[in-house]
C-alpha cells in the first residue's frame, strides 16, 4: 500500500454545489429565507436521481413524505417567522436498521424484506421533531453485521472515491449518501465501529457517543452498552448540530443522560492545540495496521505537535479488551437474533449465524469474566485520561478494500481469524465506553480516504468535538470531494 499524500497535496477547492455545503451553512440560508426547504429538497432529490444508481446508498425513497415535511417547514417559517426546529428543512436519511413508521424497514435481511413498522425509532422521532426532512432509508449489511455494506435485499453500496471499493459499514449507505450530497445529515448506529469505519472510508465525520448520550428506543436490551446510535456529517459542526437534536434523557432508556442535547449545539469552538496533551498510538496495542494508515496517524500527530500540542507515543493497557468485546457481542447477537435463528437460519448470512452460535456456546462464567475485564479496562482508561486529553489513533486498520471482498482476512502479512478482527481498532474503544470521533485525515496515492480516530474521556463529547474541530482545520482532508462529483 502506498503512503498517504501530504495534506498540502489534497484538493482543497471549496464545494461549489449547494448539496455539498455544510448543514450548518444550509440552515443559515434557510433561516435567512435565501433558500426554501422545498428548493433544498429538490436539489437533494436531483442528486439522488443522478448518483444513487451508481453507488446504491439510498435504498428506499420517501418523496411524498419529504415533500410534505419540506412544505410544513416553509409554511411554519412564513407564518411564525421562526424555524420549525434545530434541523429545520435539512434533508436526512435513516439507516435501514432504524424503525420508521409506515416506511419499509428491512434490516438488510430477506426475512424482513417487506416489513413496515408501526412505530418510529426514538432517533427518528427526534430528527423529525427538530424539523428535518426525511428523504428515505440508507443501506446496511444484514442486521448491521460487518463493516462491508451489502445484503441480499438491496445489494452492495459502493465507495464514491473508487466504485470498485467498499464504503465500509454498517452505516455505509449513510456515509455514501452524505459524501455524495444526497442528504445534509445522516444517522447511524455503532457496536464495533459502524459509525466510525464508514466515515473513515468515505471521508466524512462519524461520532460514536458514550452509551446513553443518545437513547436507543425501542431496545430489547436496554441495559446493554455496546450498541449506540449517533450522528454523521461532513463536518464536526454538522455532527454537533445533529447531536444537539438527538441527545438527552428518555424515561424508556435507563442509561440515558439528563444533560440536554442543546449542550452540544454549534458553533463548536476549536480547541487550542497549544499545550493539549495528545497520546498517539498508530497501532493501538500492537494491532496490524496498513502502513499508509499508520503513517496518516503519525502525520496528524506531527502537525498537532507543530501547533504546540504535547504529543507522546502512549496508550492504555488493552489487555482483555478483545475478549470482553467478542464475548459480549456474541451474547448480544444471541439475545437479539436467537429466536430468528431458530425459525430462519437458512435465510441468514454465515457470519450472522456464526455470531449467534458463538453466543449460544457461552457459559455464565464467560459472560462474568467479560464483564470483569470490561470493568478493569474502564478503570485503566479513566486513569490514563488523567494524564492525557485525547487519544489519537487509526479509525480502520486498512484503507477501503475491494468490493468483492466480504471482509479483511490479512493485514501486513498477519492472518486474521474472524470477520470482525480487522476492526479491533474500533471495538477496543467500544468496550471503554468512551466517545470516539472519526475524522477525515489523508488519502493514499490511489485517492482512497483514510480517517483518524480521536478518543476522549467518558461522557466528554463536547470536549471531543472541540478537539476534533482543531484537527479538522489542521488537516483539511474533508474538503476533498469524490472525483465523480467534480
Amino acid at each position: 500500500m502506498t503512503e498517504p499524500r501530504p495534506s498540502d497535496a489534497v484538493d482543497l477547492r471549496p464545494a461549489e454545489h449547494l448539496c455539498d455545503r455544510p448543514a450548518v451553512e444550509l440552515l443559515g440560508l434557510l433561516a435567512r429565507r435565501e433558500l426554501s426547504a422545498r428548493e433544498l429538497l429538490a436539489c437533494h432529490l436531483e442528486r439522488i436521481e443522478r448518483f444513487n444508481p451508481v453507488v446504491n446508498a439510498v435504498v428506499t425513497l420517501t418523496v411524498p413524505q419529504a415533500e410534505a415535511m419540506a412544505r410544513r417547514a416553509d409554511e411554519h417559517l412564513a407564518s411564525s417567522g421562526t424555524l420549525l426546529g434545530t434541523l429545520h428543512g435539512l434533508p436526512v436519511a435513516h439507516k435501514d436498521l432504524a424503525l420508521v413508521a409506515g416506511v419499509r424497514t428491512t434490516f438488510g435481511s430477506p426475512i424482513f424484506a417487506d416489513y413496515v413498522p408501526t412505530q418510529d425509532q426514538l432517533i427518528v422521532t427526534r430528527l423529525h421533531q427538530a424539523g428535518a426532512v426525511m428523504v428515505g432509508k440508507t443501506n446496511t449489511p444484514e442486521f448491521g453485521a460487518g463493516s462491508q455494506t451489502f445484503n441480499p435485499v438491496f445489494g452492495v453500496t459502493r465507495n464514491p472515491y473508487d466504485l470498485g471499493r467498499t464504503c465500509g459499514g454498517s452505516s455505509g449507505g449513510a456515509a455514501v449518501a452524505l459524501r455524495c450530497g444526497m442528504v445534509a445529515l445522516a444517522d447511524g448506529s455503532d457496536v464495533g465501529g459502524s459509525l466510525r469505519n464508514p466515515a473513515s472510508f468515505c471521508n466524512v465525520v462519524g461520532l460514536r457517543p458514550s452509551p446513553g448520550r443518545v437513547p436507543v428506543v425501542p431496545n430489547g436490551f436496554p441495559w446493554g452498552s455496546l450498541l449506540v446510535e449517533g450522528p454523521m456529517g461532513r463536518t464536526v459542526d454538522d455532527v454537533a448540530l445533529q447531536l444537539a437534536a438527538i441527545a438527552g434523557w428518555d424515561r424508556r432508556a435507563p442509561l440515558s443522560m439528563g444533560e440536554p442535547g442543546g449542550a452540544f449545539a454549534p458553533p463548536i469552538v476549536a480547541a487550542d492545540l497549544g499545550g493539549l496533551r495528545v497520546a498517539v498510538s498508530p497501532h493501538l496495542g500492537g494491532l496490524p495496521v496498513d502502513r499508509a494508515v499508520a503513517a496518516a496517524v503519525s502525520a496528524a500527530a506531527e502537525l498537532a505537535a507543530a501547533e504546540g500540542a504535547h504529543v507522546e507515543l502512549a496508550e492504555p493497557d488493552w489487555s482483555g479488551a478483545d475478549e470482553a468485546f467478542e464475548t459480549l457481542r456474541a451474547f448480544q447477537f444471541e439475545l437479539g437474533f436467537g429466536d430468528l435463528y431458530d425459525r430462519h437460519a437458512d435465510q441468514m448470512k454465515a457470519t450472522v449465524r456464526w455470531n449467534i452460535e458463538a453466543g449460544r456456546a457461552l457459559r455464565g462464567m464467560d459472560i462474568g469474566r467479560a464483564e470483569r475485564l470490561r470493568g478493569a479496562l474502564f478503570q485503566t482508561v479513566a486513569a490514563f485520561f488523567t494524564r492525557y486529553d485525547v487519544l489519537l489513533t487509526c479509525t480502520s486498520q486498512v484503507p477501503p478494500f475491494p468490493i468483492e471482498q466480504e471482509y479483511v482476512q490479512e493485514i501486513d502479512g498477519q492472518a486474521l481469524g474472524s470477520y470482525i478482527e480487522w476492526m479491533r481498532s474500533c471495538s477496543r474503544v467500544t468496550v471503554t465506553g468512551c466517545p470516539a470521533l472519526s475524522l477525515p485525515a489523508a488519502f493514499t496515492e490511489a485517492g482512497l480516504p483514510i480517517g483518524i480516530q480521536l478518543v476522549a474521556p467518558y461522557r466528554q463529547e463536547r470536549r471531543l468535538l472541540e478537539i476534533g474541530a482543531a484537527f479538522e482545520r489542521l488537516l483539511g482532508a474533508g474538503l476533498r470531494r469524490p472525483p465523480m462529483l467534480t
